[in-house]
């Protein structure tokens, strides 16, 4: 029975956002106080889970998407995206274009939040594929296919950042082994698979692609644009491994918390890309305020989502579907990414297929011995990119933006995202036979 409510709680979840349009967070909320009263929860308890259920959740992770959304605004509005970008298309030059893309599409991708990283890259790519006479996709592919990988395999983005949280997983180690993956699943589909889409001529709307051009004398320099963009790598990566050689050291301990890491990062930030080139204090606060507003939605969706996570723990569900599935003869990172793929397909949202799927799966991969729960956040995350289709708000970005018919955006988007999710699976699976 708690198996038959769970299926249909998550099957109306996903009638509800699919199909009737109901606001995410609300949808959450709802199929939660059902599953409760469903599985014979008290009143007073079903509104206590739900709270403890959102407070736990957003806990940290407010900080670190907050503070993230922050850092991607002052990166975007300061032209350090695209002073990253220009170096590294002279760098690379038209031979090897797609992979100095790729490479630019990951670094601004890592700050920035994927749709805020759409839409600073689309131009880019328009004013790159006219100025080389180059395929339209063969140039924005690599790019777009960078920026999904950041957002489903690495911290201190949402889903990731999430997933690694409720997991115990340390996020620094996550990042590591995040990028670890996103460098094959990047390759294969970006630059190697844009090469098969040069059919597509897709005819742009020059007016839709206006960009706030800033004058390279405005702009910050090479360095400092990716000292600022790559600080939030460097620190949590520099306190994974300072935190084995220093755990009683109390900077270090502070330093680990990744929200210290982005609070870092993001007042770097304030001073290189915003007082120091120009900007007034109070400009830049405002800037930040307007990012933060734009992460609002986003962290309702995650707290709804440990809201239901709540339910199915206090229930006792959670527990007695963990027993069940471990009776499976399965790998429980394939399980894993499996459950958040058809979550995915269902729901269209990479971000709510994860956190429903961890929801799902946190008994079992607590008691799970020989699996590291950094490698359970990237099977999650992998499998909640798979097949993005006309569900999923990305589909209609990349459809409108790339004035594609539905059938060759399947083509297209669907396809990329299906690989980098089949290539981070297989890249999860082996790393699992080294660490």
């Amino acid at each position: 029975m708690p198996i038959l409510l769970t299926f249909f709680a998550i099957l109306t979840l996903v009638v509800l956002v699919a199909y009737v349009k109901l606001d995410t967070f609300v949808s959450f909320i709802l199929i939660s106080i059902a599953l409760g009263f469903a599985t014979g929860m008290e009143i007073p308890a079903i509104g206590k889970a739900i709270q403890t259920g959102i407070g736990g959740t957003l806990g940290d992770l407010i900080l670190i998407i907050g503070f993230g959304a922050m850092l991607g605004k002052l990166v975007a509005e300061s032209g350090a995206a695209q002073r990253i970008t220009d170096a590294l298309i002279n760098v690379f030059g038209e031979k090897y274009l797609q992979w100095g893309l790729a490479l630019a599409g990951f670094i601004i991708g890592i700050p920035l939040f994927y749709n805020a990283g759409f839409i600073i890259v689309v131009p880019l790519i328009f004013t790159i594929a006219a100025s080389t006479k180059l395929p339209l996709l063969y140039v924005g592919v690599p790019m777009l296919s960078a920026l999904s990988v950041a957002h489903g395999f690495l911290p201190p983005h949402p889903s990731p950042a999430a997933i690694a949280l409720q997991l115990k997983a340390d996020v620094g180690q996550t990042l590591i082994y995040g990028i670890i993956i996103a460098i094959p699943a990047i390759a294969v589909a970006g630059p190697i698979f844009a090469r098969t889409l040069k059919k597509y001529k897709p005819q742009i709307d020059g007016n839709m692609f206006v960009i706030k051009e800033i004058p390279k004398d405005k702009q910050p320099t090479l360095g400092v644009s990716l000292l600022v963009a790559l600080m939030p790598v460097f620190i949590l990566t520099f306190s994974s491994f300072a935190k084995k050689y220093l755990p009683d050291n109390q900077v270090v301990a502070l330093i680990s918390e990744p929200y210290i890491g982005m609070l870092i990062s993001l007042l770097l930030a304030m001073y290189l890309l915003g007082i120091r080139q120009g900007d007034s204090v109070k400009t830049v606060s405002k800037q930040l305020e307007e990012a933060f507003k734009s992460s609002a939605g986003i962290l309702l969706i995650i707290g709804g989502a440990g809201a239901l996570k709540q339910i199915l723990k206090d229930s006792g569900t959670s527990d007695y579907i963990g027993q069940q599935l471990q009776g499976l003869d399965i790998n429980p990172l394939i399980l894993g990414w499996a459950i958040a793929a058809v979550l995915r397909i269902c729901v269209g949202s990479a971000t709510v297929a994860g956190l429903t799927a961890v929801g799902i799966l946190a008994p079992l991969i607590q008691n799970q011995v020989g699996i590291k729960p950094e490698l359970m956040v990237l099977s999650i995350g992998a499998g909640s990119l798979l097949f993005s289709h006309l569900n999923d708000g990305g589909f209609w970005l990349f459809k409108e933006y790339f004035n594609l018919s539905i059938k060759d955006t399947i083509k297209t988007w669907s396809v990329m995202e299906t690989i980098i999710s089949v290539i981070g699976l297989i890249g999860v699976l082996i790393l699992n036979i080294f660490v």
